[in-house]
């Protein structure tokens, strides 16, 4: 009786359908198609992880003692070099190393306190695991255009995203100027969650981190900004990620997770810090992103479809005009394989969501497809 009690009570039942278990039907009929599949869904690293890296892990492979939460101090030092050069913090920001990015946007309502009868407000078109923190620390989760439309005395997290996923779309240093007058005045912690922080395109402003002197006036209290390795130097399985802001914050956050064991393997510590004082990789890699987005975008406009936003980021988010499931199919029909804006929340619904994270080969195959 006590375990079906505790079964029942599962935060598993509480979670929304996975979203991709939704795509195997339309991966089938992509798959069918005379020439192969081209899956354009996940935003996953195709390029090779840099030698320089690989050597650094491979350096570190024989540590076999435990590491520490709060990284060596070489792995603190790296993170505030690569955060001051490409934000403008100050070098004595408070950082800490995380087990990838996602782990920690699960994870931070309950890390902070916020528990039932309190909110966690993110972006309506979003990435999914903002909802999902909020529901496994049992709070109310709030998708919302903007944070501000949100407020009140419930309200413990604003999560904001840009460039965001899925829309591709950047913040003014204006804009973030009011959500952190905002956040401060009443008294909420605003987590900017900043993956994509440098892959700003042509067309649209360059990317800004919460963290930039220009939005905080120097003061980062109540502020966080999560940075990840995923994207920038192809490490999304090496799950290297890091947080920085507010001190008070950053400690309190060492402390629990000291207890509950979120350590970041040796061996990934120093391809980490490897990564981070490596800028060459990273330039190499964001061209070969440009490229791609070159060839796909025009593709895509050329079969019709209209691509909103974009400026920045992994991703074209793309439009028939139609319900996203029938864009999804079109495509389908095509072998390429796209994702459900719907998966981003219902405002995505007429969307789809198209990653440049595909070999050129498959690049190159899916224009041709559509022209």
């Amino acid at each position: 009786m006590a375990l079906r009690r505790l079964h029942g009570a599962s935060p598993a039942r509480r979670l929304p359908r996975f979203p991709w278990d939704r795509m195997a039907p339309y991966k089938e009929r992509a798959a069918a198609h005379p020439d192969g599949l081209v899956d354009l869904t996940v935003g996953a690293p195709v390029d090779p992880v840099p030698d320089s890296i690989q050597a650094a892990l491979h350096e570190a492979a024989a540590m076999p003692g435990y590491p520490t939460v709060a990284g060596p101090p070489d792995l603190a030092a790296a993170m505030r070099s690569w955060l001051h050069r490409h934000t403008g913090v100050a070098e004595d920001v408070a950082v800490l190393p995380t087990v990838g990015s996602k782990e920690l946007v699960a994870n931070l309502p309950f890390q902070l306190g916020i528990g039932p009868g309190e909110t966690v407000a993110y972006p309506e078109i979003a990435y999914p695991t903002y909802e999902v923190g909020a529901i496994l620390a049992k709070a109310d989760p709030a998708p919302v255009a903007d944070p501000r439309d949100a407020a009140s005395s419930r309200l413990r997290l604003a999560w904001i995203n840009y460039p965001t996923n899925p829309t591709g779309e950047t913040a003014s240093v204006e804009h973030l100027r009011g959500l952190v007058r905002w956040a401060r005045d009443s008294g909420i912690v605003l987590a900017s969650d900043e993956c994509y922080l440098t892959l700003g395109w042509d067309d649209g402003d360059p990317p800004v981190s919460v963290l930039d002197p220009r939005v905080n006036d120097g003061d980062l209290t109540g502020l966080l900004a999560a940075h990840s390795l995923s994207k920038r130097s192809n490490l999304a399985g090496y799950r290297s990620a890091f947080l920085a802001g507010d001190p008070a914050i950053v400690a309190d956050l060492l402390e629990i997770r000291r207890h509950a064991g979120f350590m970041v393997p040796w061996a990934v510590q120093r391809a980490t810090i490897a990564a981070l004082h490596d800028e060459e990789h990273a330039i190499a890699q964001r061209e070969r992103y440009g490229r791609r987005r070159e060839v796909l975008r025009a593709a895509v406009e050329s079969a019709g479809l209209r691509i909103d936003h974009s400026t920045a980021g992994l991703y074209l988010w793309a439009t028939r005009d139609e319900d996203c499931w029938d864009t999804v199919a079109w495509l389908a029909d095509r072998g390429i394989l796209a994702a459900a804006g719907e998966f981003y929340g219902a405002k995505g619904n007429r969307h789809v969501r198209l990653s440049l994270t595909a070999t050129d080969e498959a690049i190159a195959d899916a224009a041709q497809r559509l022209k």
